[in-house]
């Protein structure tokens, strides 16, 4: 619909041009008028302003004044209509579309909420788009807004205001990354967002390692520093290049590039609840791999032994190609939307 409007629209200007050529360059050459003249003559005959000719007026001047006159009304008007169109369409298509997002925001629960949509906020909103995580995404750029309104659900305004957290749902959040480029606003974020969701897990983006300690006192329980990340990787690809180009390959790109998997017990059938690795017999079953054990206390094991427990509240690190974790998926009987915590 808006590719028909900029043709309309492209039309119009096209219009304008053409006639205020034509009025100038006939003033200029039909009535021996100054380009300043000819200009002049025909602004107050398109535009219809009733201001006094430049010199009288002979019949063949007036004969050109009244074709232009006429002409122009039907194409000025068709200008404004076009215009007044294009961008009332505009903004009833997006306030129509926005409100179907505020709608589907408030169903939201035990979402997250990202606050932020520039570069690290749009690449935790396509990470969590490929788990199909609910999330929606704080942010006040209107119009950085309307170009991606198709990618996810939007709340327009300031994350560091309460109304705007409360709008996109902060107490039914399960968790907020903060991705804003300023250190100052994110600790705003972090502090407005603990007060008002006591047990929400907050991620926050710091570009100084002494933010980390404020944020991490403000009630963030995680703080990430993206340039320390980066540069750090850049030199284990130097010193490392194959261990990291593998490690590269576990990264989640789409849905079908999904690689690393974590699985909570408690998803797993009741029987194995407080049996072994031994007992579940992954590898044998699925062709996956444990990798790793979160104990209920919060620490981890790497490659754990055959013989670990099974505990309730604690998780599974687990490695294997799609199509594995897919069967993985299937036999135990596991919700997709309980992969990944």
């Amino acid at each position: 619909m808006f590719k028909l409007f900029r043709s309309k629209f492209y039309i119009a200007i096209a219009l304008l041009v053409f006639i205020f050529s034509f009025g100038i360059l006939g003033y200029r050459f039909l009535s021996d008028y100054s380009w300043v003249e000819a200009a002049y003559m025909t602004v107050i005959a398109v535009t219809t302003v009733g201001f006094s000719e430049v010199r009288p007026t002979d019949d063949a001047d007036k004969i050109f004044t009244i074709i232009l006159i006429i002409s122009s009304v039907f194409i000025v008007a068709y200008a404004i209509s076009v215009v007044t169109e294009y961008v009332l369409s505009r903004s009833t298509l997006f306030n129509i579309k926005y409100r179907k997002m505020k709608k589907q925001v408030d169903k939201l629960n035990n979402h997250i909420i990202i606050c932020g949509y520039g570069r690290n906020g749009m690449q935790a909103a396509k990470k969590l788009k490929a788990y199909e995580k609910d999330f929606v995404v704080i942010e006040q750029d209107e119009d950085l807004v309307n170009k991606h309104s198709d990618e996810a659900l939007f709340v327009i305004g300031n994350a560091n205001e309460d109304e705007t957290l409360e709008e996109a749902g902060i107490s039914r959040a399960s968790c907020l990354i903060s991705a804003l480029p300023n250190d100052a606003d994110n600790l705003f974020v972090v502090l407005s967002s603990r007060q008002l969701n006591k047990e929400i897990t907050i991620i926050s983006r710091a570009s100084q390692e002494t933010s980390q300690r404020k944020l991490k006192l403000a009630g963030a329980n995680k703080t990430i520093m993206p340039d320390k990340i980066g540069g750090d990787h850049m030199a284990s690809l130097v010193v490392l290049p194959d261990l990291i180009e593998f490690m590269d390959q576990l990264s989640i790109d789409d849905e079908t590039t999904i690689n690393l998997e974590e699985v909570a017990v408690d998803n797993l059938p009741n029987g194995f609840l407080y049996k072994t690795l031994v007992d579940l017999d992954l590898r044998r079953q699925t062709g996956c791999t444990v990798i790793g054990y979160k104990q209920p206390n919060g620490k981890y094991i790497i490659n754990p032994d055959a013989n670990v427990e099974l505990l309730p509240n604690s998780k599974l690190m687990v490695l294997g190609q799609p199509s594995q974790i897919k069967k993985l998926h299937t036999i135990f009987q596991i919700p997709e939307n309980t992969f990944n915590g």
